[in-house]
């Protein structure tokens, strides 16, 4: 990899760490695509490495905030979500899921911005955790249906809450990875030069997130669904 390659993902990571922090979710959404274009062998183990570790520092610095019931009915469907997703994966073709991905992410984001609020109950808990599973598997887009469902939340309770979930969820993703052998020597290394600026990133989220009131921080959460969705439509149609 060139040093100019490296400086585009390095960039692609601190603005996906920064949105990460802020609202937690987003890393794989901004880097992944940008990773993809550079080398596609590197996904999606570099992304979940620093990803895990901008969660694991959200979540620290929020820990006060976290809501852990509604965190850990979540995880209860991530699990058989994140299976049916890879079972997805291998019965489906890949643009059919991308399609399908994409417009139901769309179609939940419109609602919200209608006015439709789900509460965080343990049935839309469950529900929407089980999605994120299969969505975040299938197609590295997994946290549209968590930000529906808790945009009720602000600021640090969100933010707290949604790193706290994926912390697990890329903890358990990374592990599986390993034991298939998809983290590579290159990929460690990779990942340990992006380190400074996903930091960075985070560093920078500090500053973000006094800017953002309840109504921006909804705003913004639920329009980096619908870009998600409007990405992975794109590179399905490009593809």
């Amino acid at each position: 990899m060139s040093w100019a390659e490296y400086a585009i993902i390095a960039v692609a990571v601190f603005a996906a760490s920064s949105l990460q922090a802020s609202i937690g979710f987003g890393m794989g959404m901004l880097a992944a695509p940008v990773i993809a274009l550079v080398d596609p062998r590197l996904l999606p183990a570099t992304i979940i490495m620093l990803a895990l570790l901008v969660t694991i520092m959200v979540t620290a610095r929020e820990r006060s905030q976290l809501d852990l019931r509604g965190a850990g009915w979540a995880l209860v469907g991530r699990i058989p979500g994140s299976l049916c997703g890879a079972w997805l994966v291998a019965v489906l073709p890949g643009e059919g899921l991308s399609w399908l991905v994409a417009v139901t992410v769309l179609a939940g984001v419109v609602l919200a911005f209608l006015g439709w609020r789900p509460a965080p109950r343990r049935l839309n808990l469950v529900t929407a955790g089980a999605a994120s599973g299969i969505m975040g598997t299938a197609t590295s887009i997994g946290g549209a249906p968590m930000a529906l469902v808790w945009q009720g939340h602000h600021g640090a309770r969100l933010r707290g809450t949604m790193s706290a979930f994926f912390m697990i969820g890329s903890g358990v993703s990374l592990a599986a990875l390993a034991l298939a052998g998809a983290v590579t020597g290159k990929i460690l290394v990779l990942a340990a030069w992006l380190v400074p600026a996903a930091v960075a990133g985070y560093a920078v989220s500090r500053f973000l997130n006094r800017f953002l009131d309840a109504k921006r921080l909804r705003l913004l959460a639920l329009s980096a669904s619908g870009l998600g969705a409007v990405l992975l439509a794109g590179q399905t149609l490009l593809g």
